[in-house]
């Protein structure tokens, strides 16, 4: 499998992104995985529905499953932070790539989105993980740089710089 995070900070643009490059990546034929990152507190289930009634009753882990799709949720008594690579192994290996949305700081390649009026400092130029920029305004980006950059608004060249250049991400676990 190949892998790709997507950073940015807050507000940039980068769910919206990574919902164009999935579109694309589905059409040129590949599966797509994705991890996002979330706040401490995040719910996928519902206050009253069985599955959150087996957590509440203490249930280490509920798999929810019909055959469409199959949910897994685990639930940890103290904080457990994940590492990305942790979280990649997770998946089932038929993805042809993973998005890794969010991890900011993960030793992993990753193309960062930054926009111009959320007026954050950029990340590309102090991490050598960013191999790319997506940007809604590449003329006011803070800093030159060599690596490609993308318009926000064009998730297909994304995907096909993805796909032209899949051999650079093909996924080798530290683990």
């Amino acid at each position: 499998m190949k892998v790709i995070g997507v950073c940015g900070w807050s507000g940039s643009g980068k769910t919206t992104l990574i919902e164009g490059v999935i579109g694309a990546l589905k059409a040129a034929g590949q599966r797509v995985s994705v991890i996002k990152h979330a706040h401490h507190r995040f719910d996928v289930d519902h206050e009253g529905k069985d599955s959150w009634r087996h957590r509440r009753a203490g249930a280490f882990e509920v798999i929810v499953a019909s055959d469409r799709r199959l949910a897994l949720m685990r639930e940890h008594e103290v904080e457990r932070p994940y590492s990305v690579h942790e979280l990649i192994a997770e998946l089932t290996p038929a993805a042809d790539w993973v998005i890794v949305e969010g991890f900011k700081h993960a030793d992993l390649l990753k193309l960062e989105v930054w926009r111009a009026g959320v007026g954050d400092a950029p990340l590309y130029p102090a991490d050598p993980y960013v191999v790319g920029v997506a940007t809604d305004d590449p003329a006011r980006l803070p800093a030159a740089t060599g690596l490609p950059v993308f318009r926000l608004d064009d998730p297909a060249s994304v995907a096909q710089w993805l796909l032209l250049n899949g051999a650079r991400h093909d996924y080798v676990s530290p683990l």
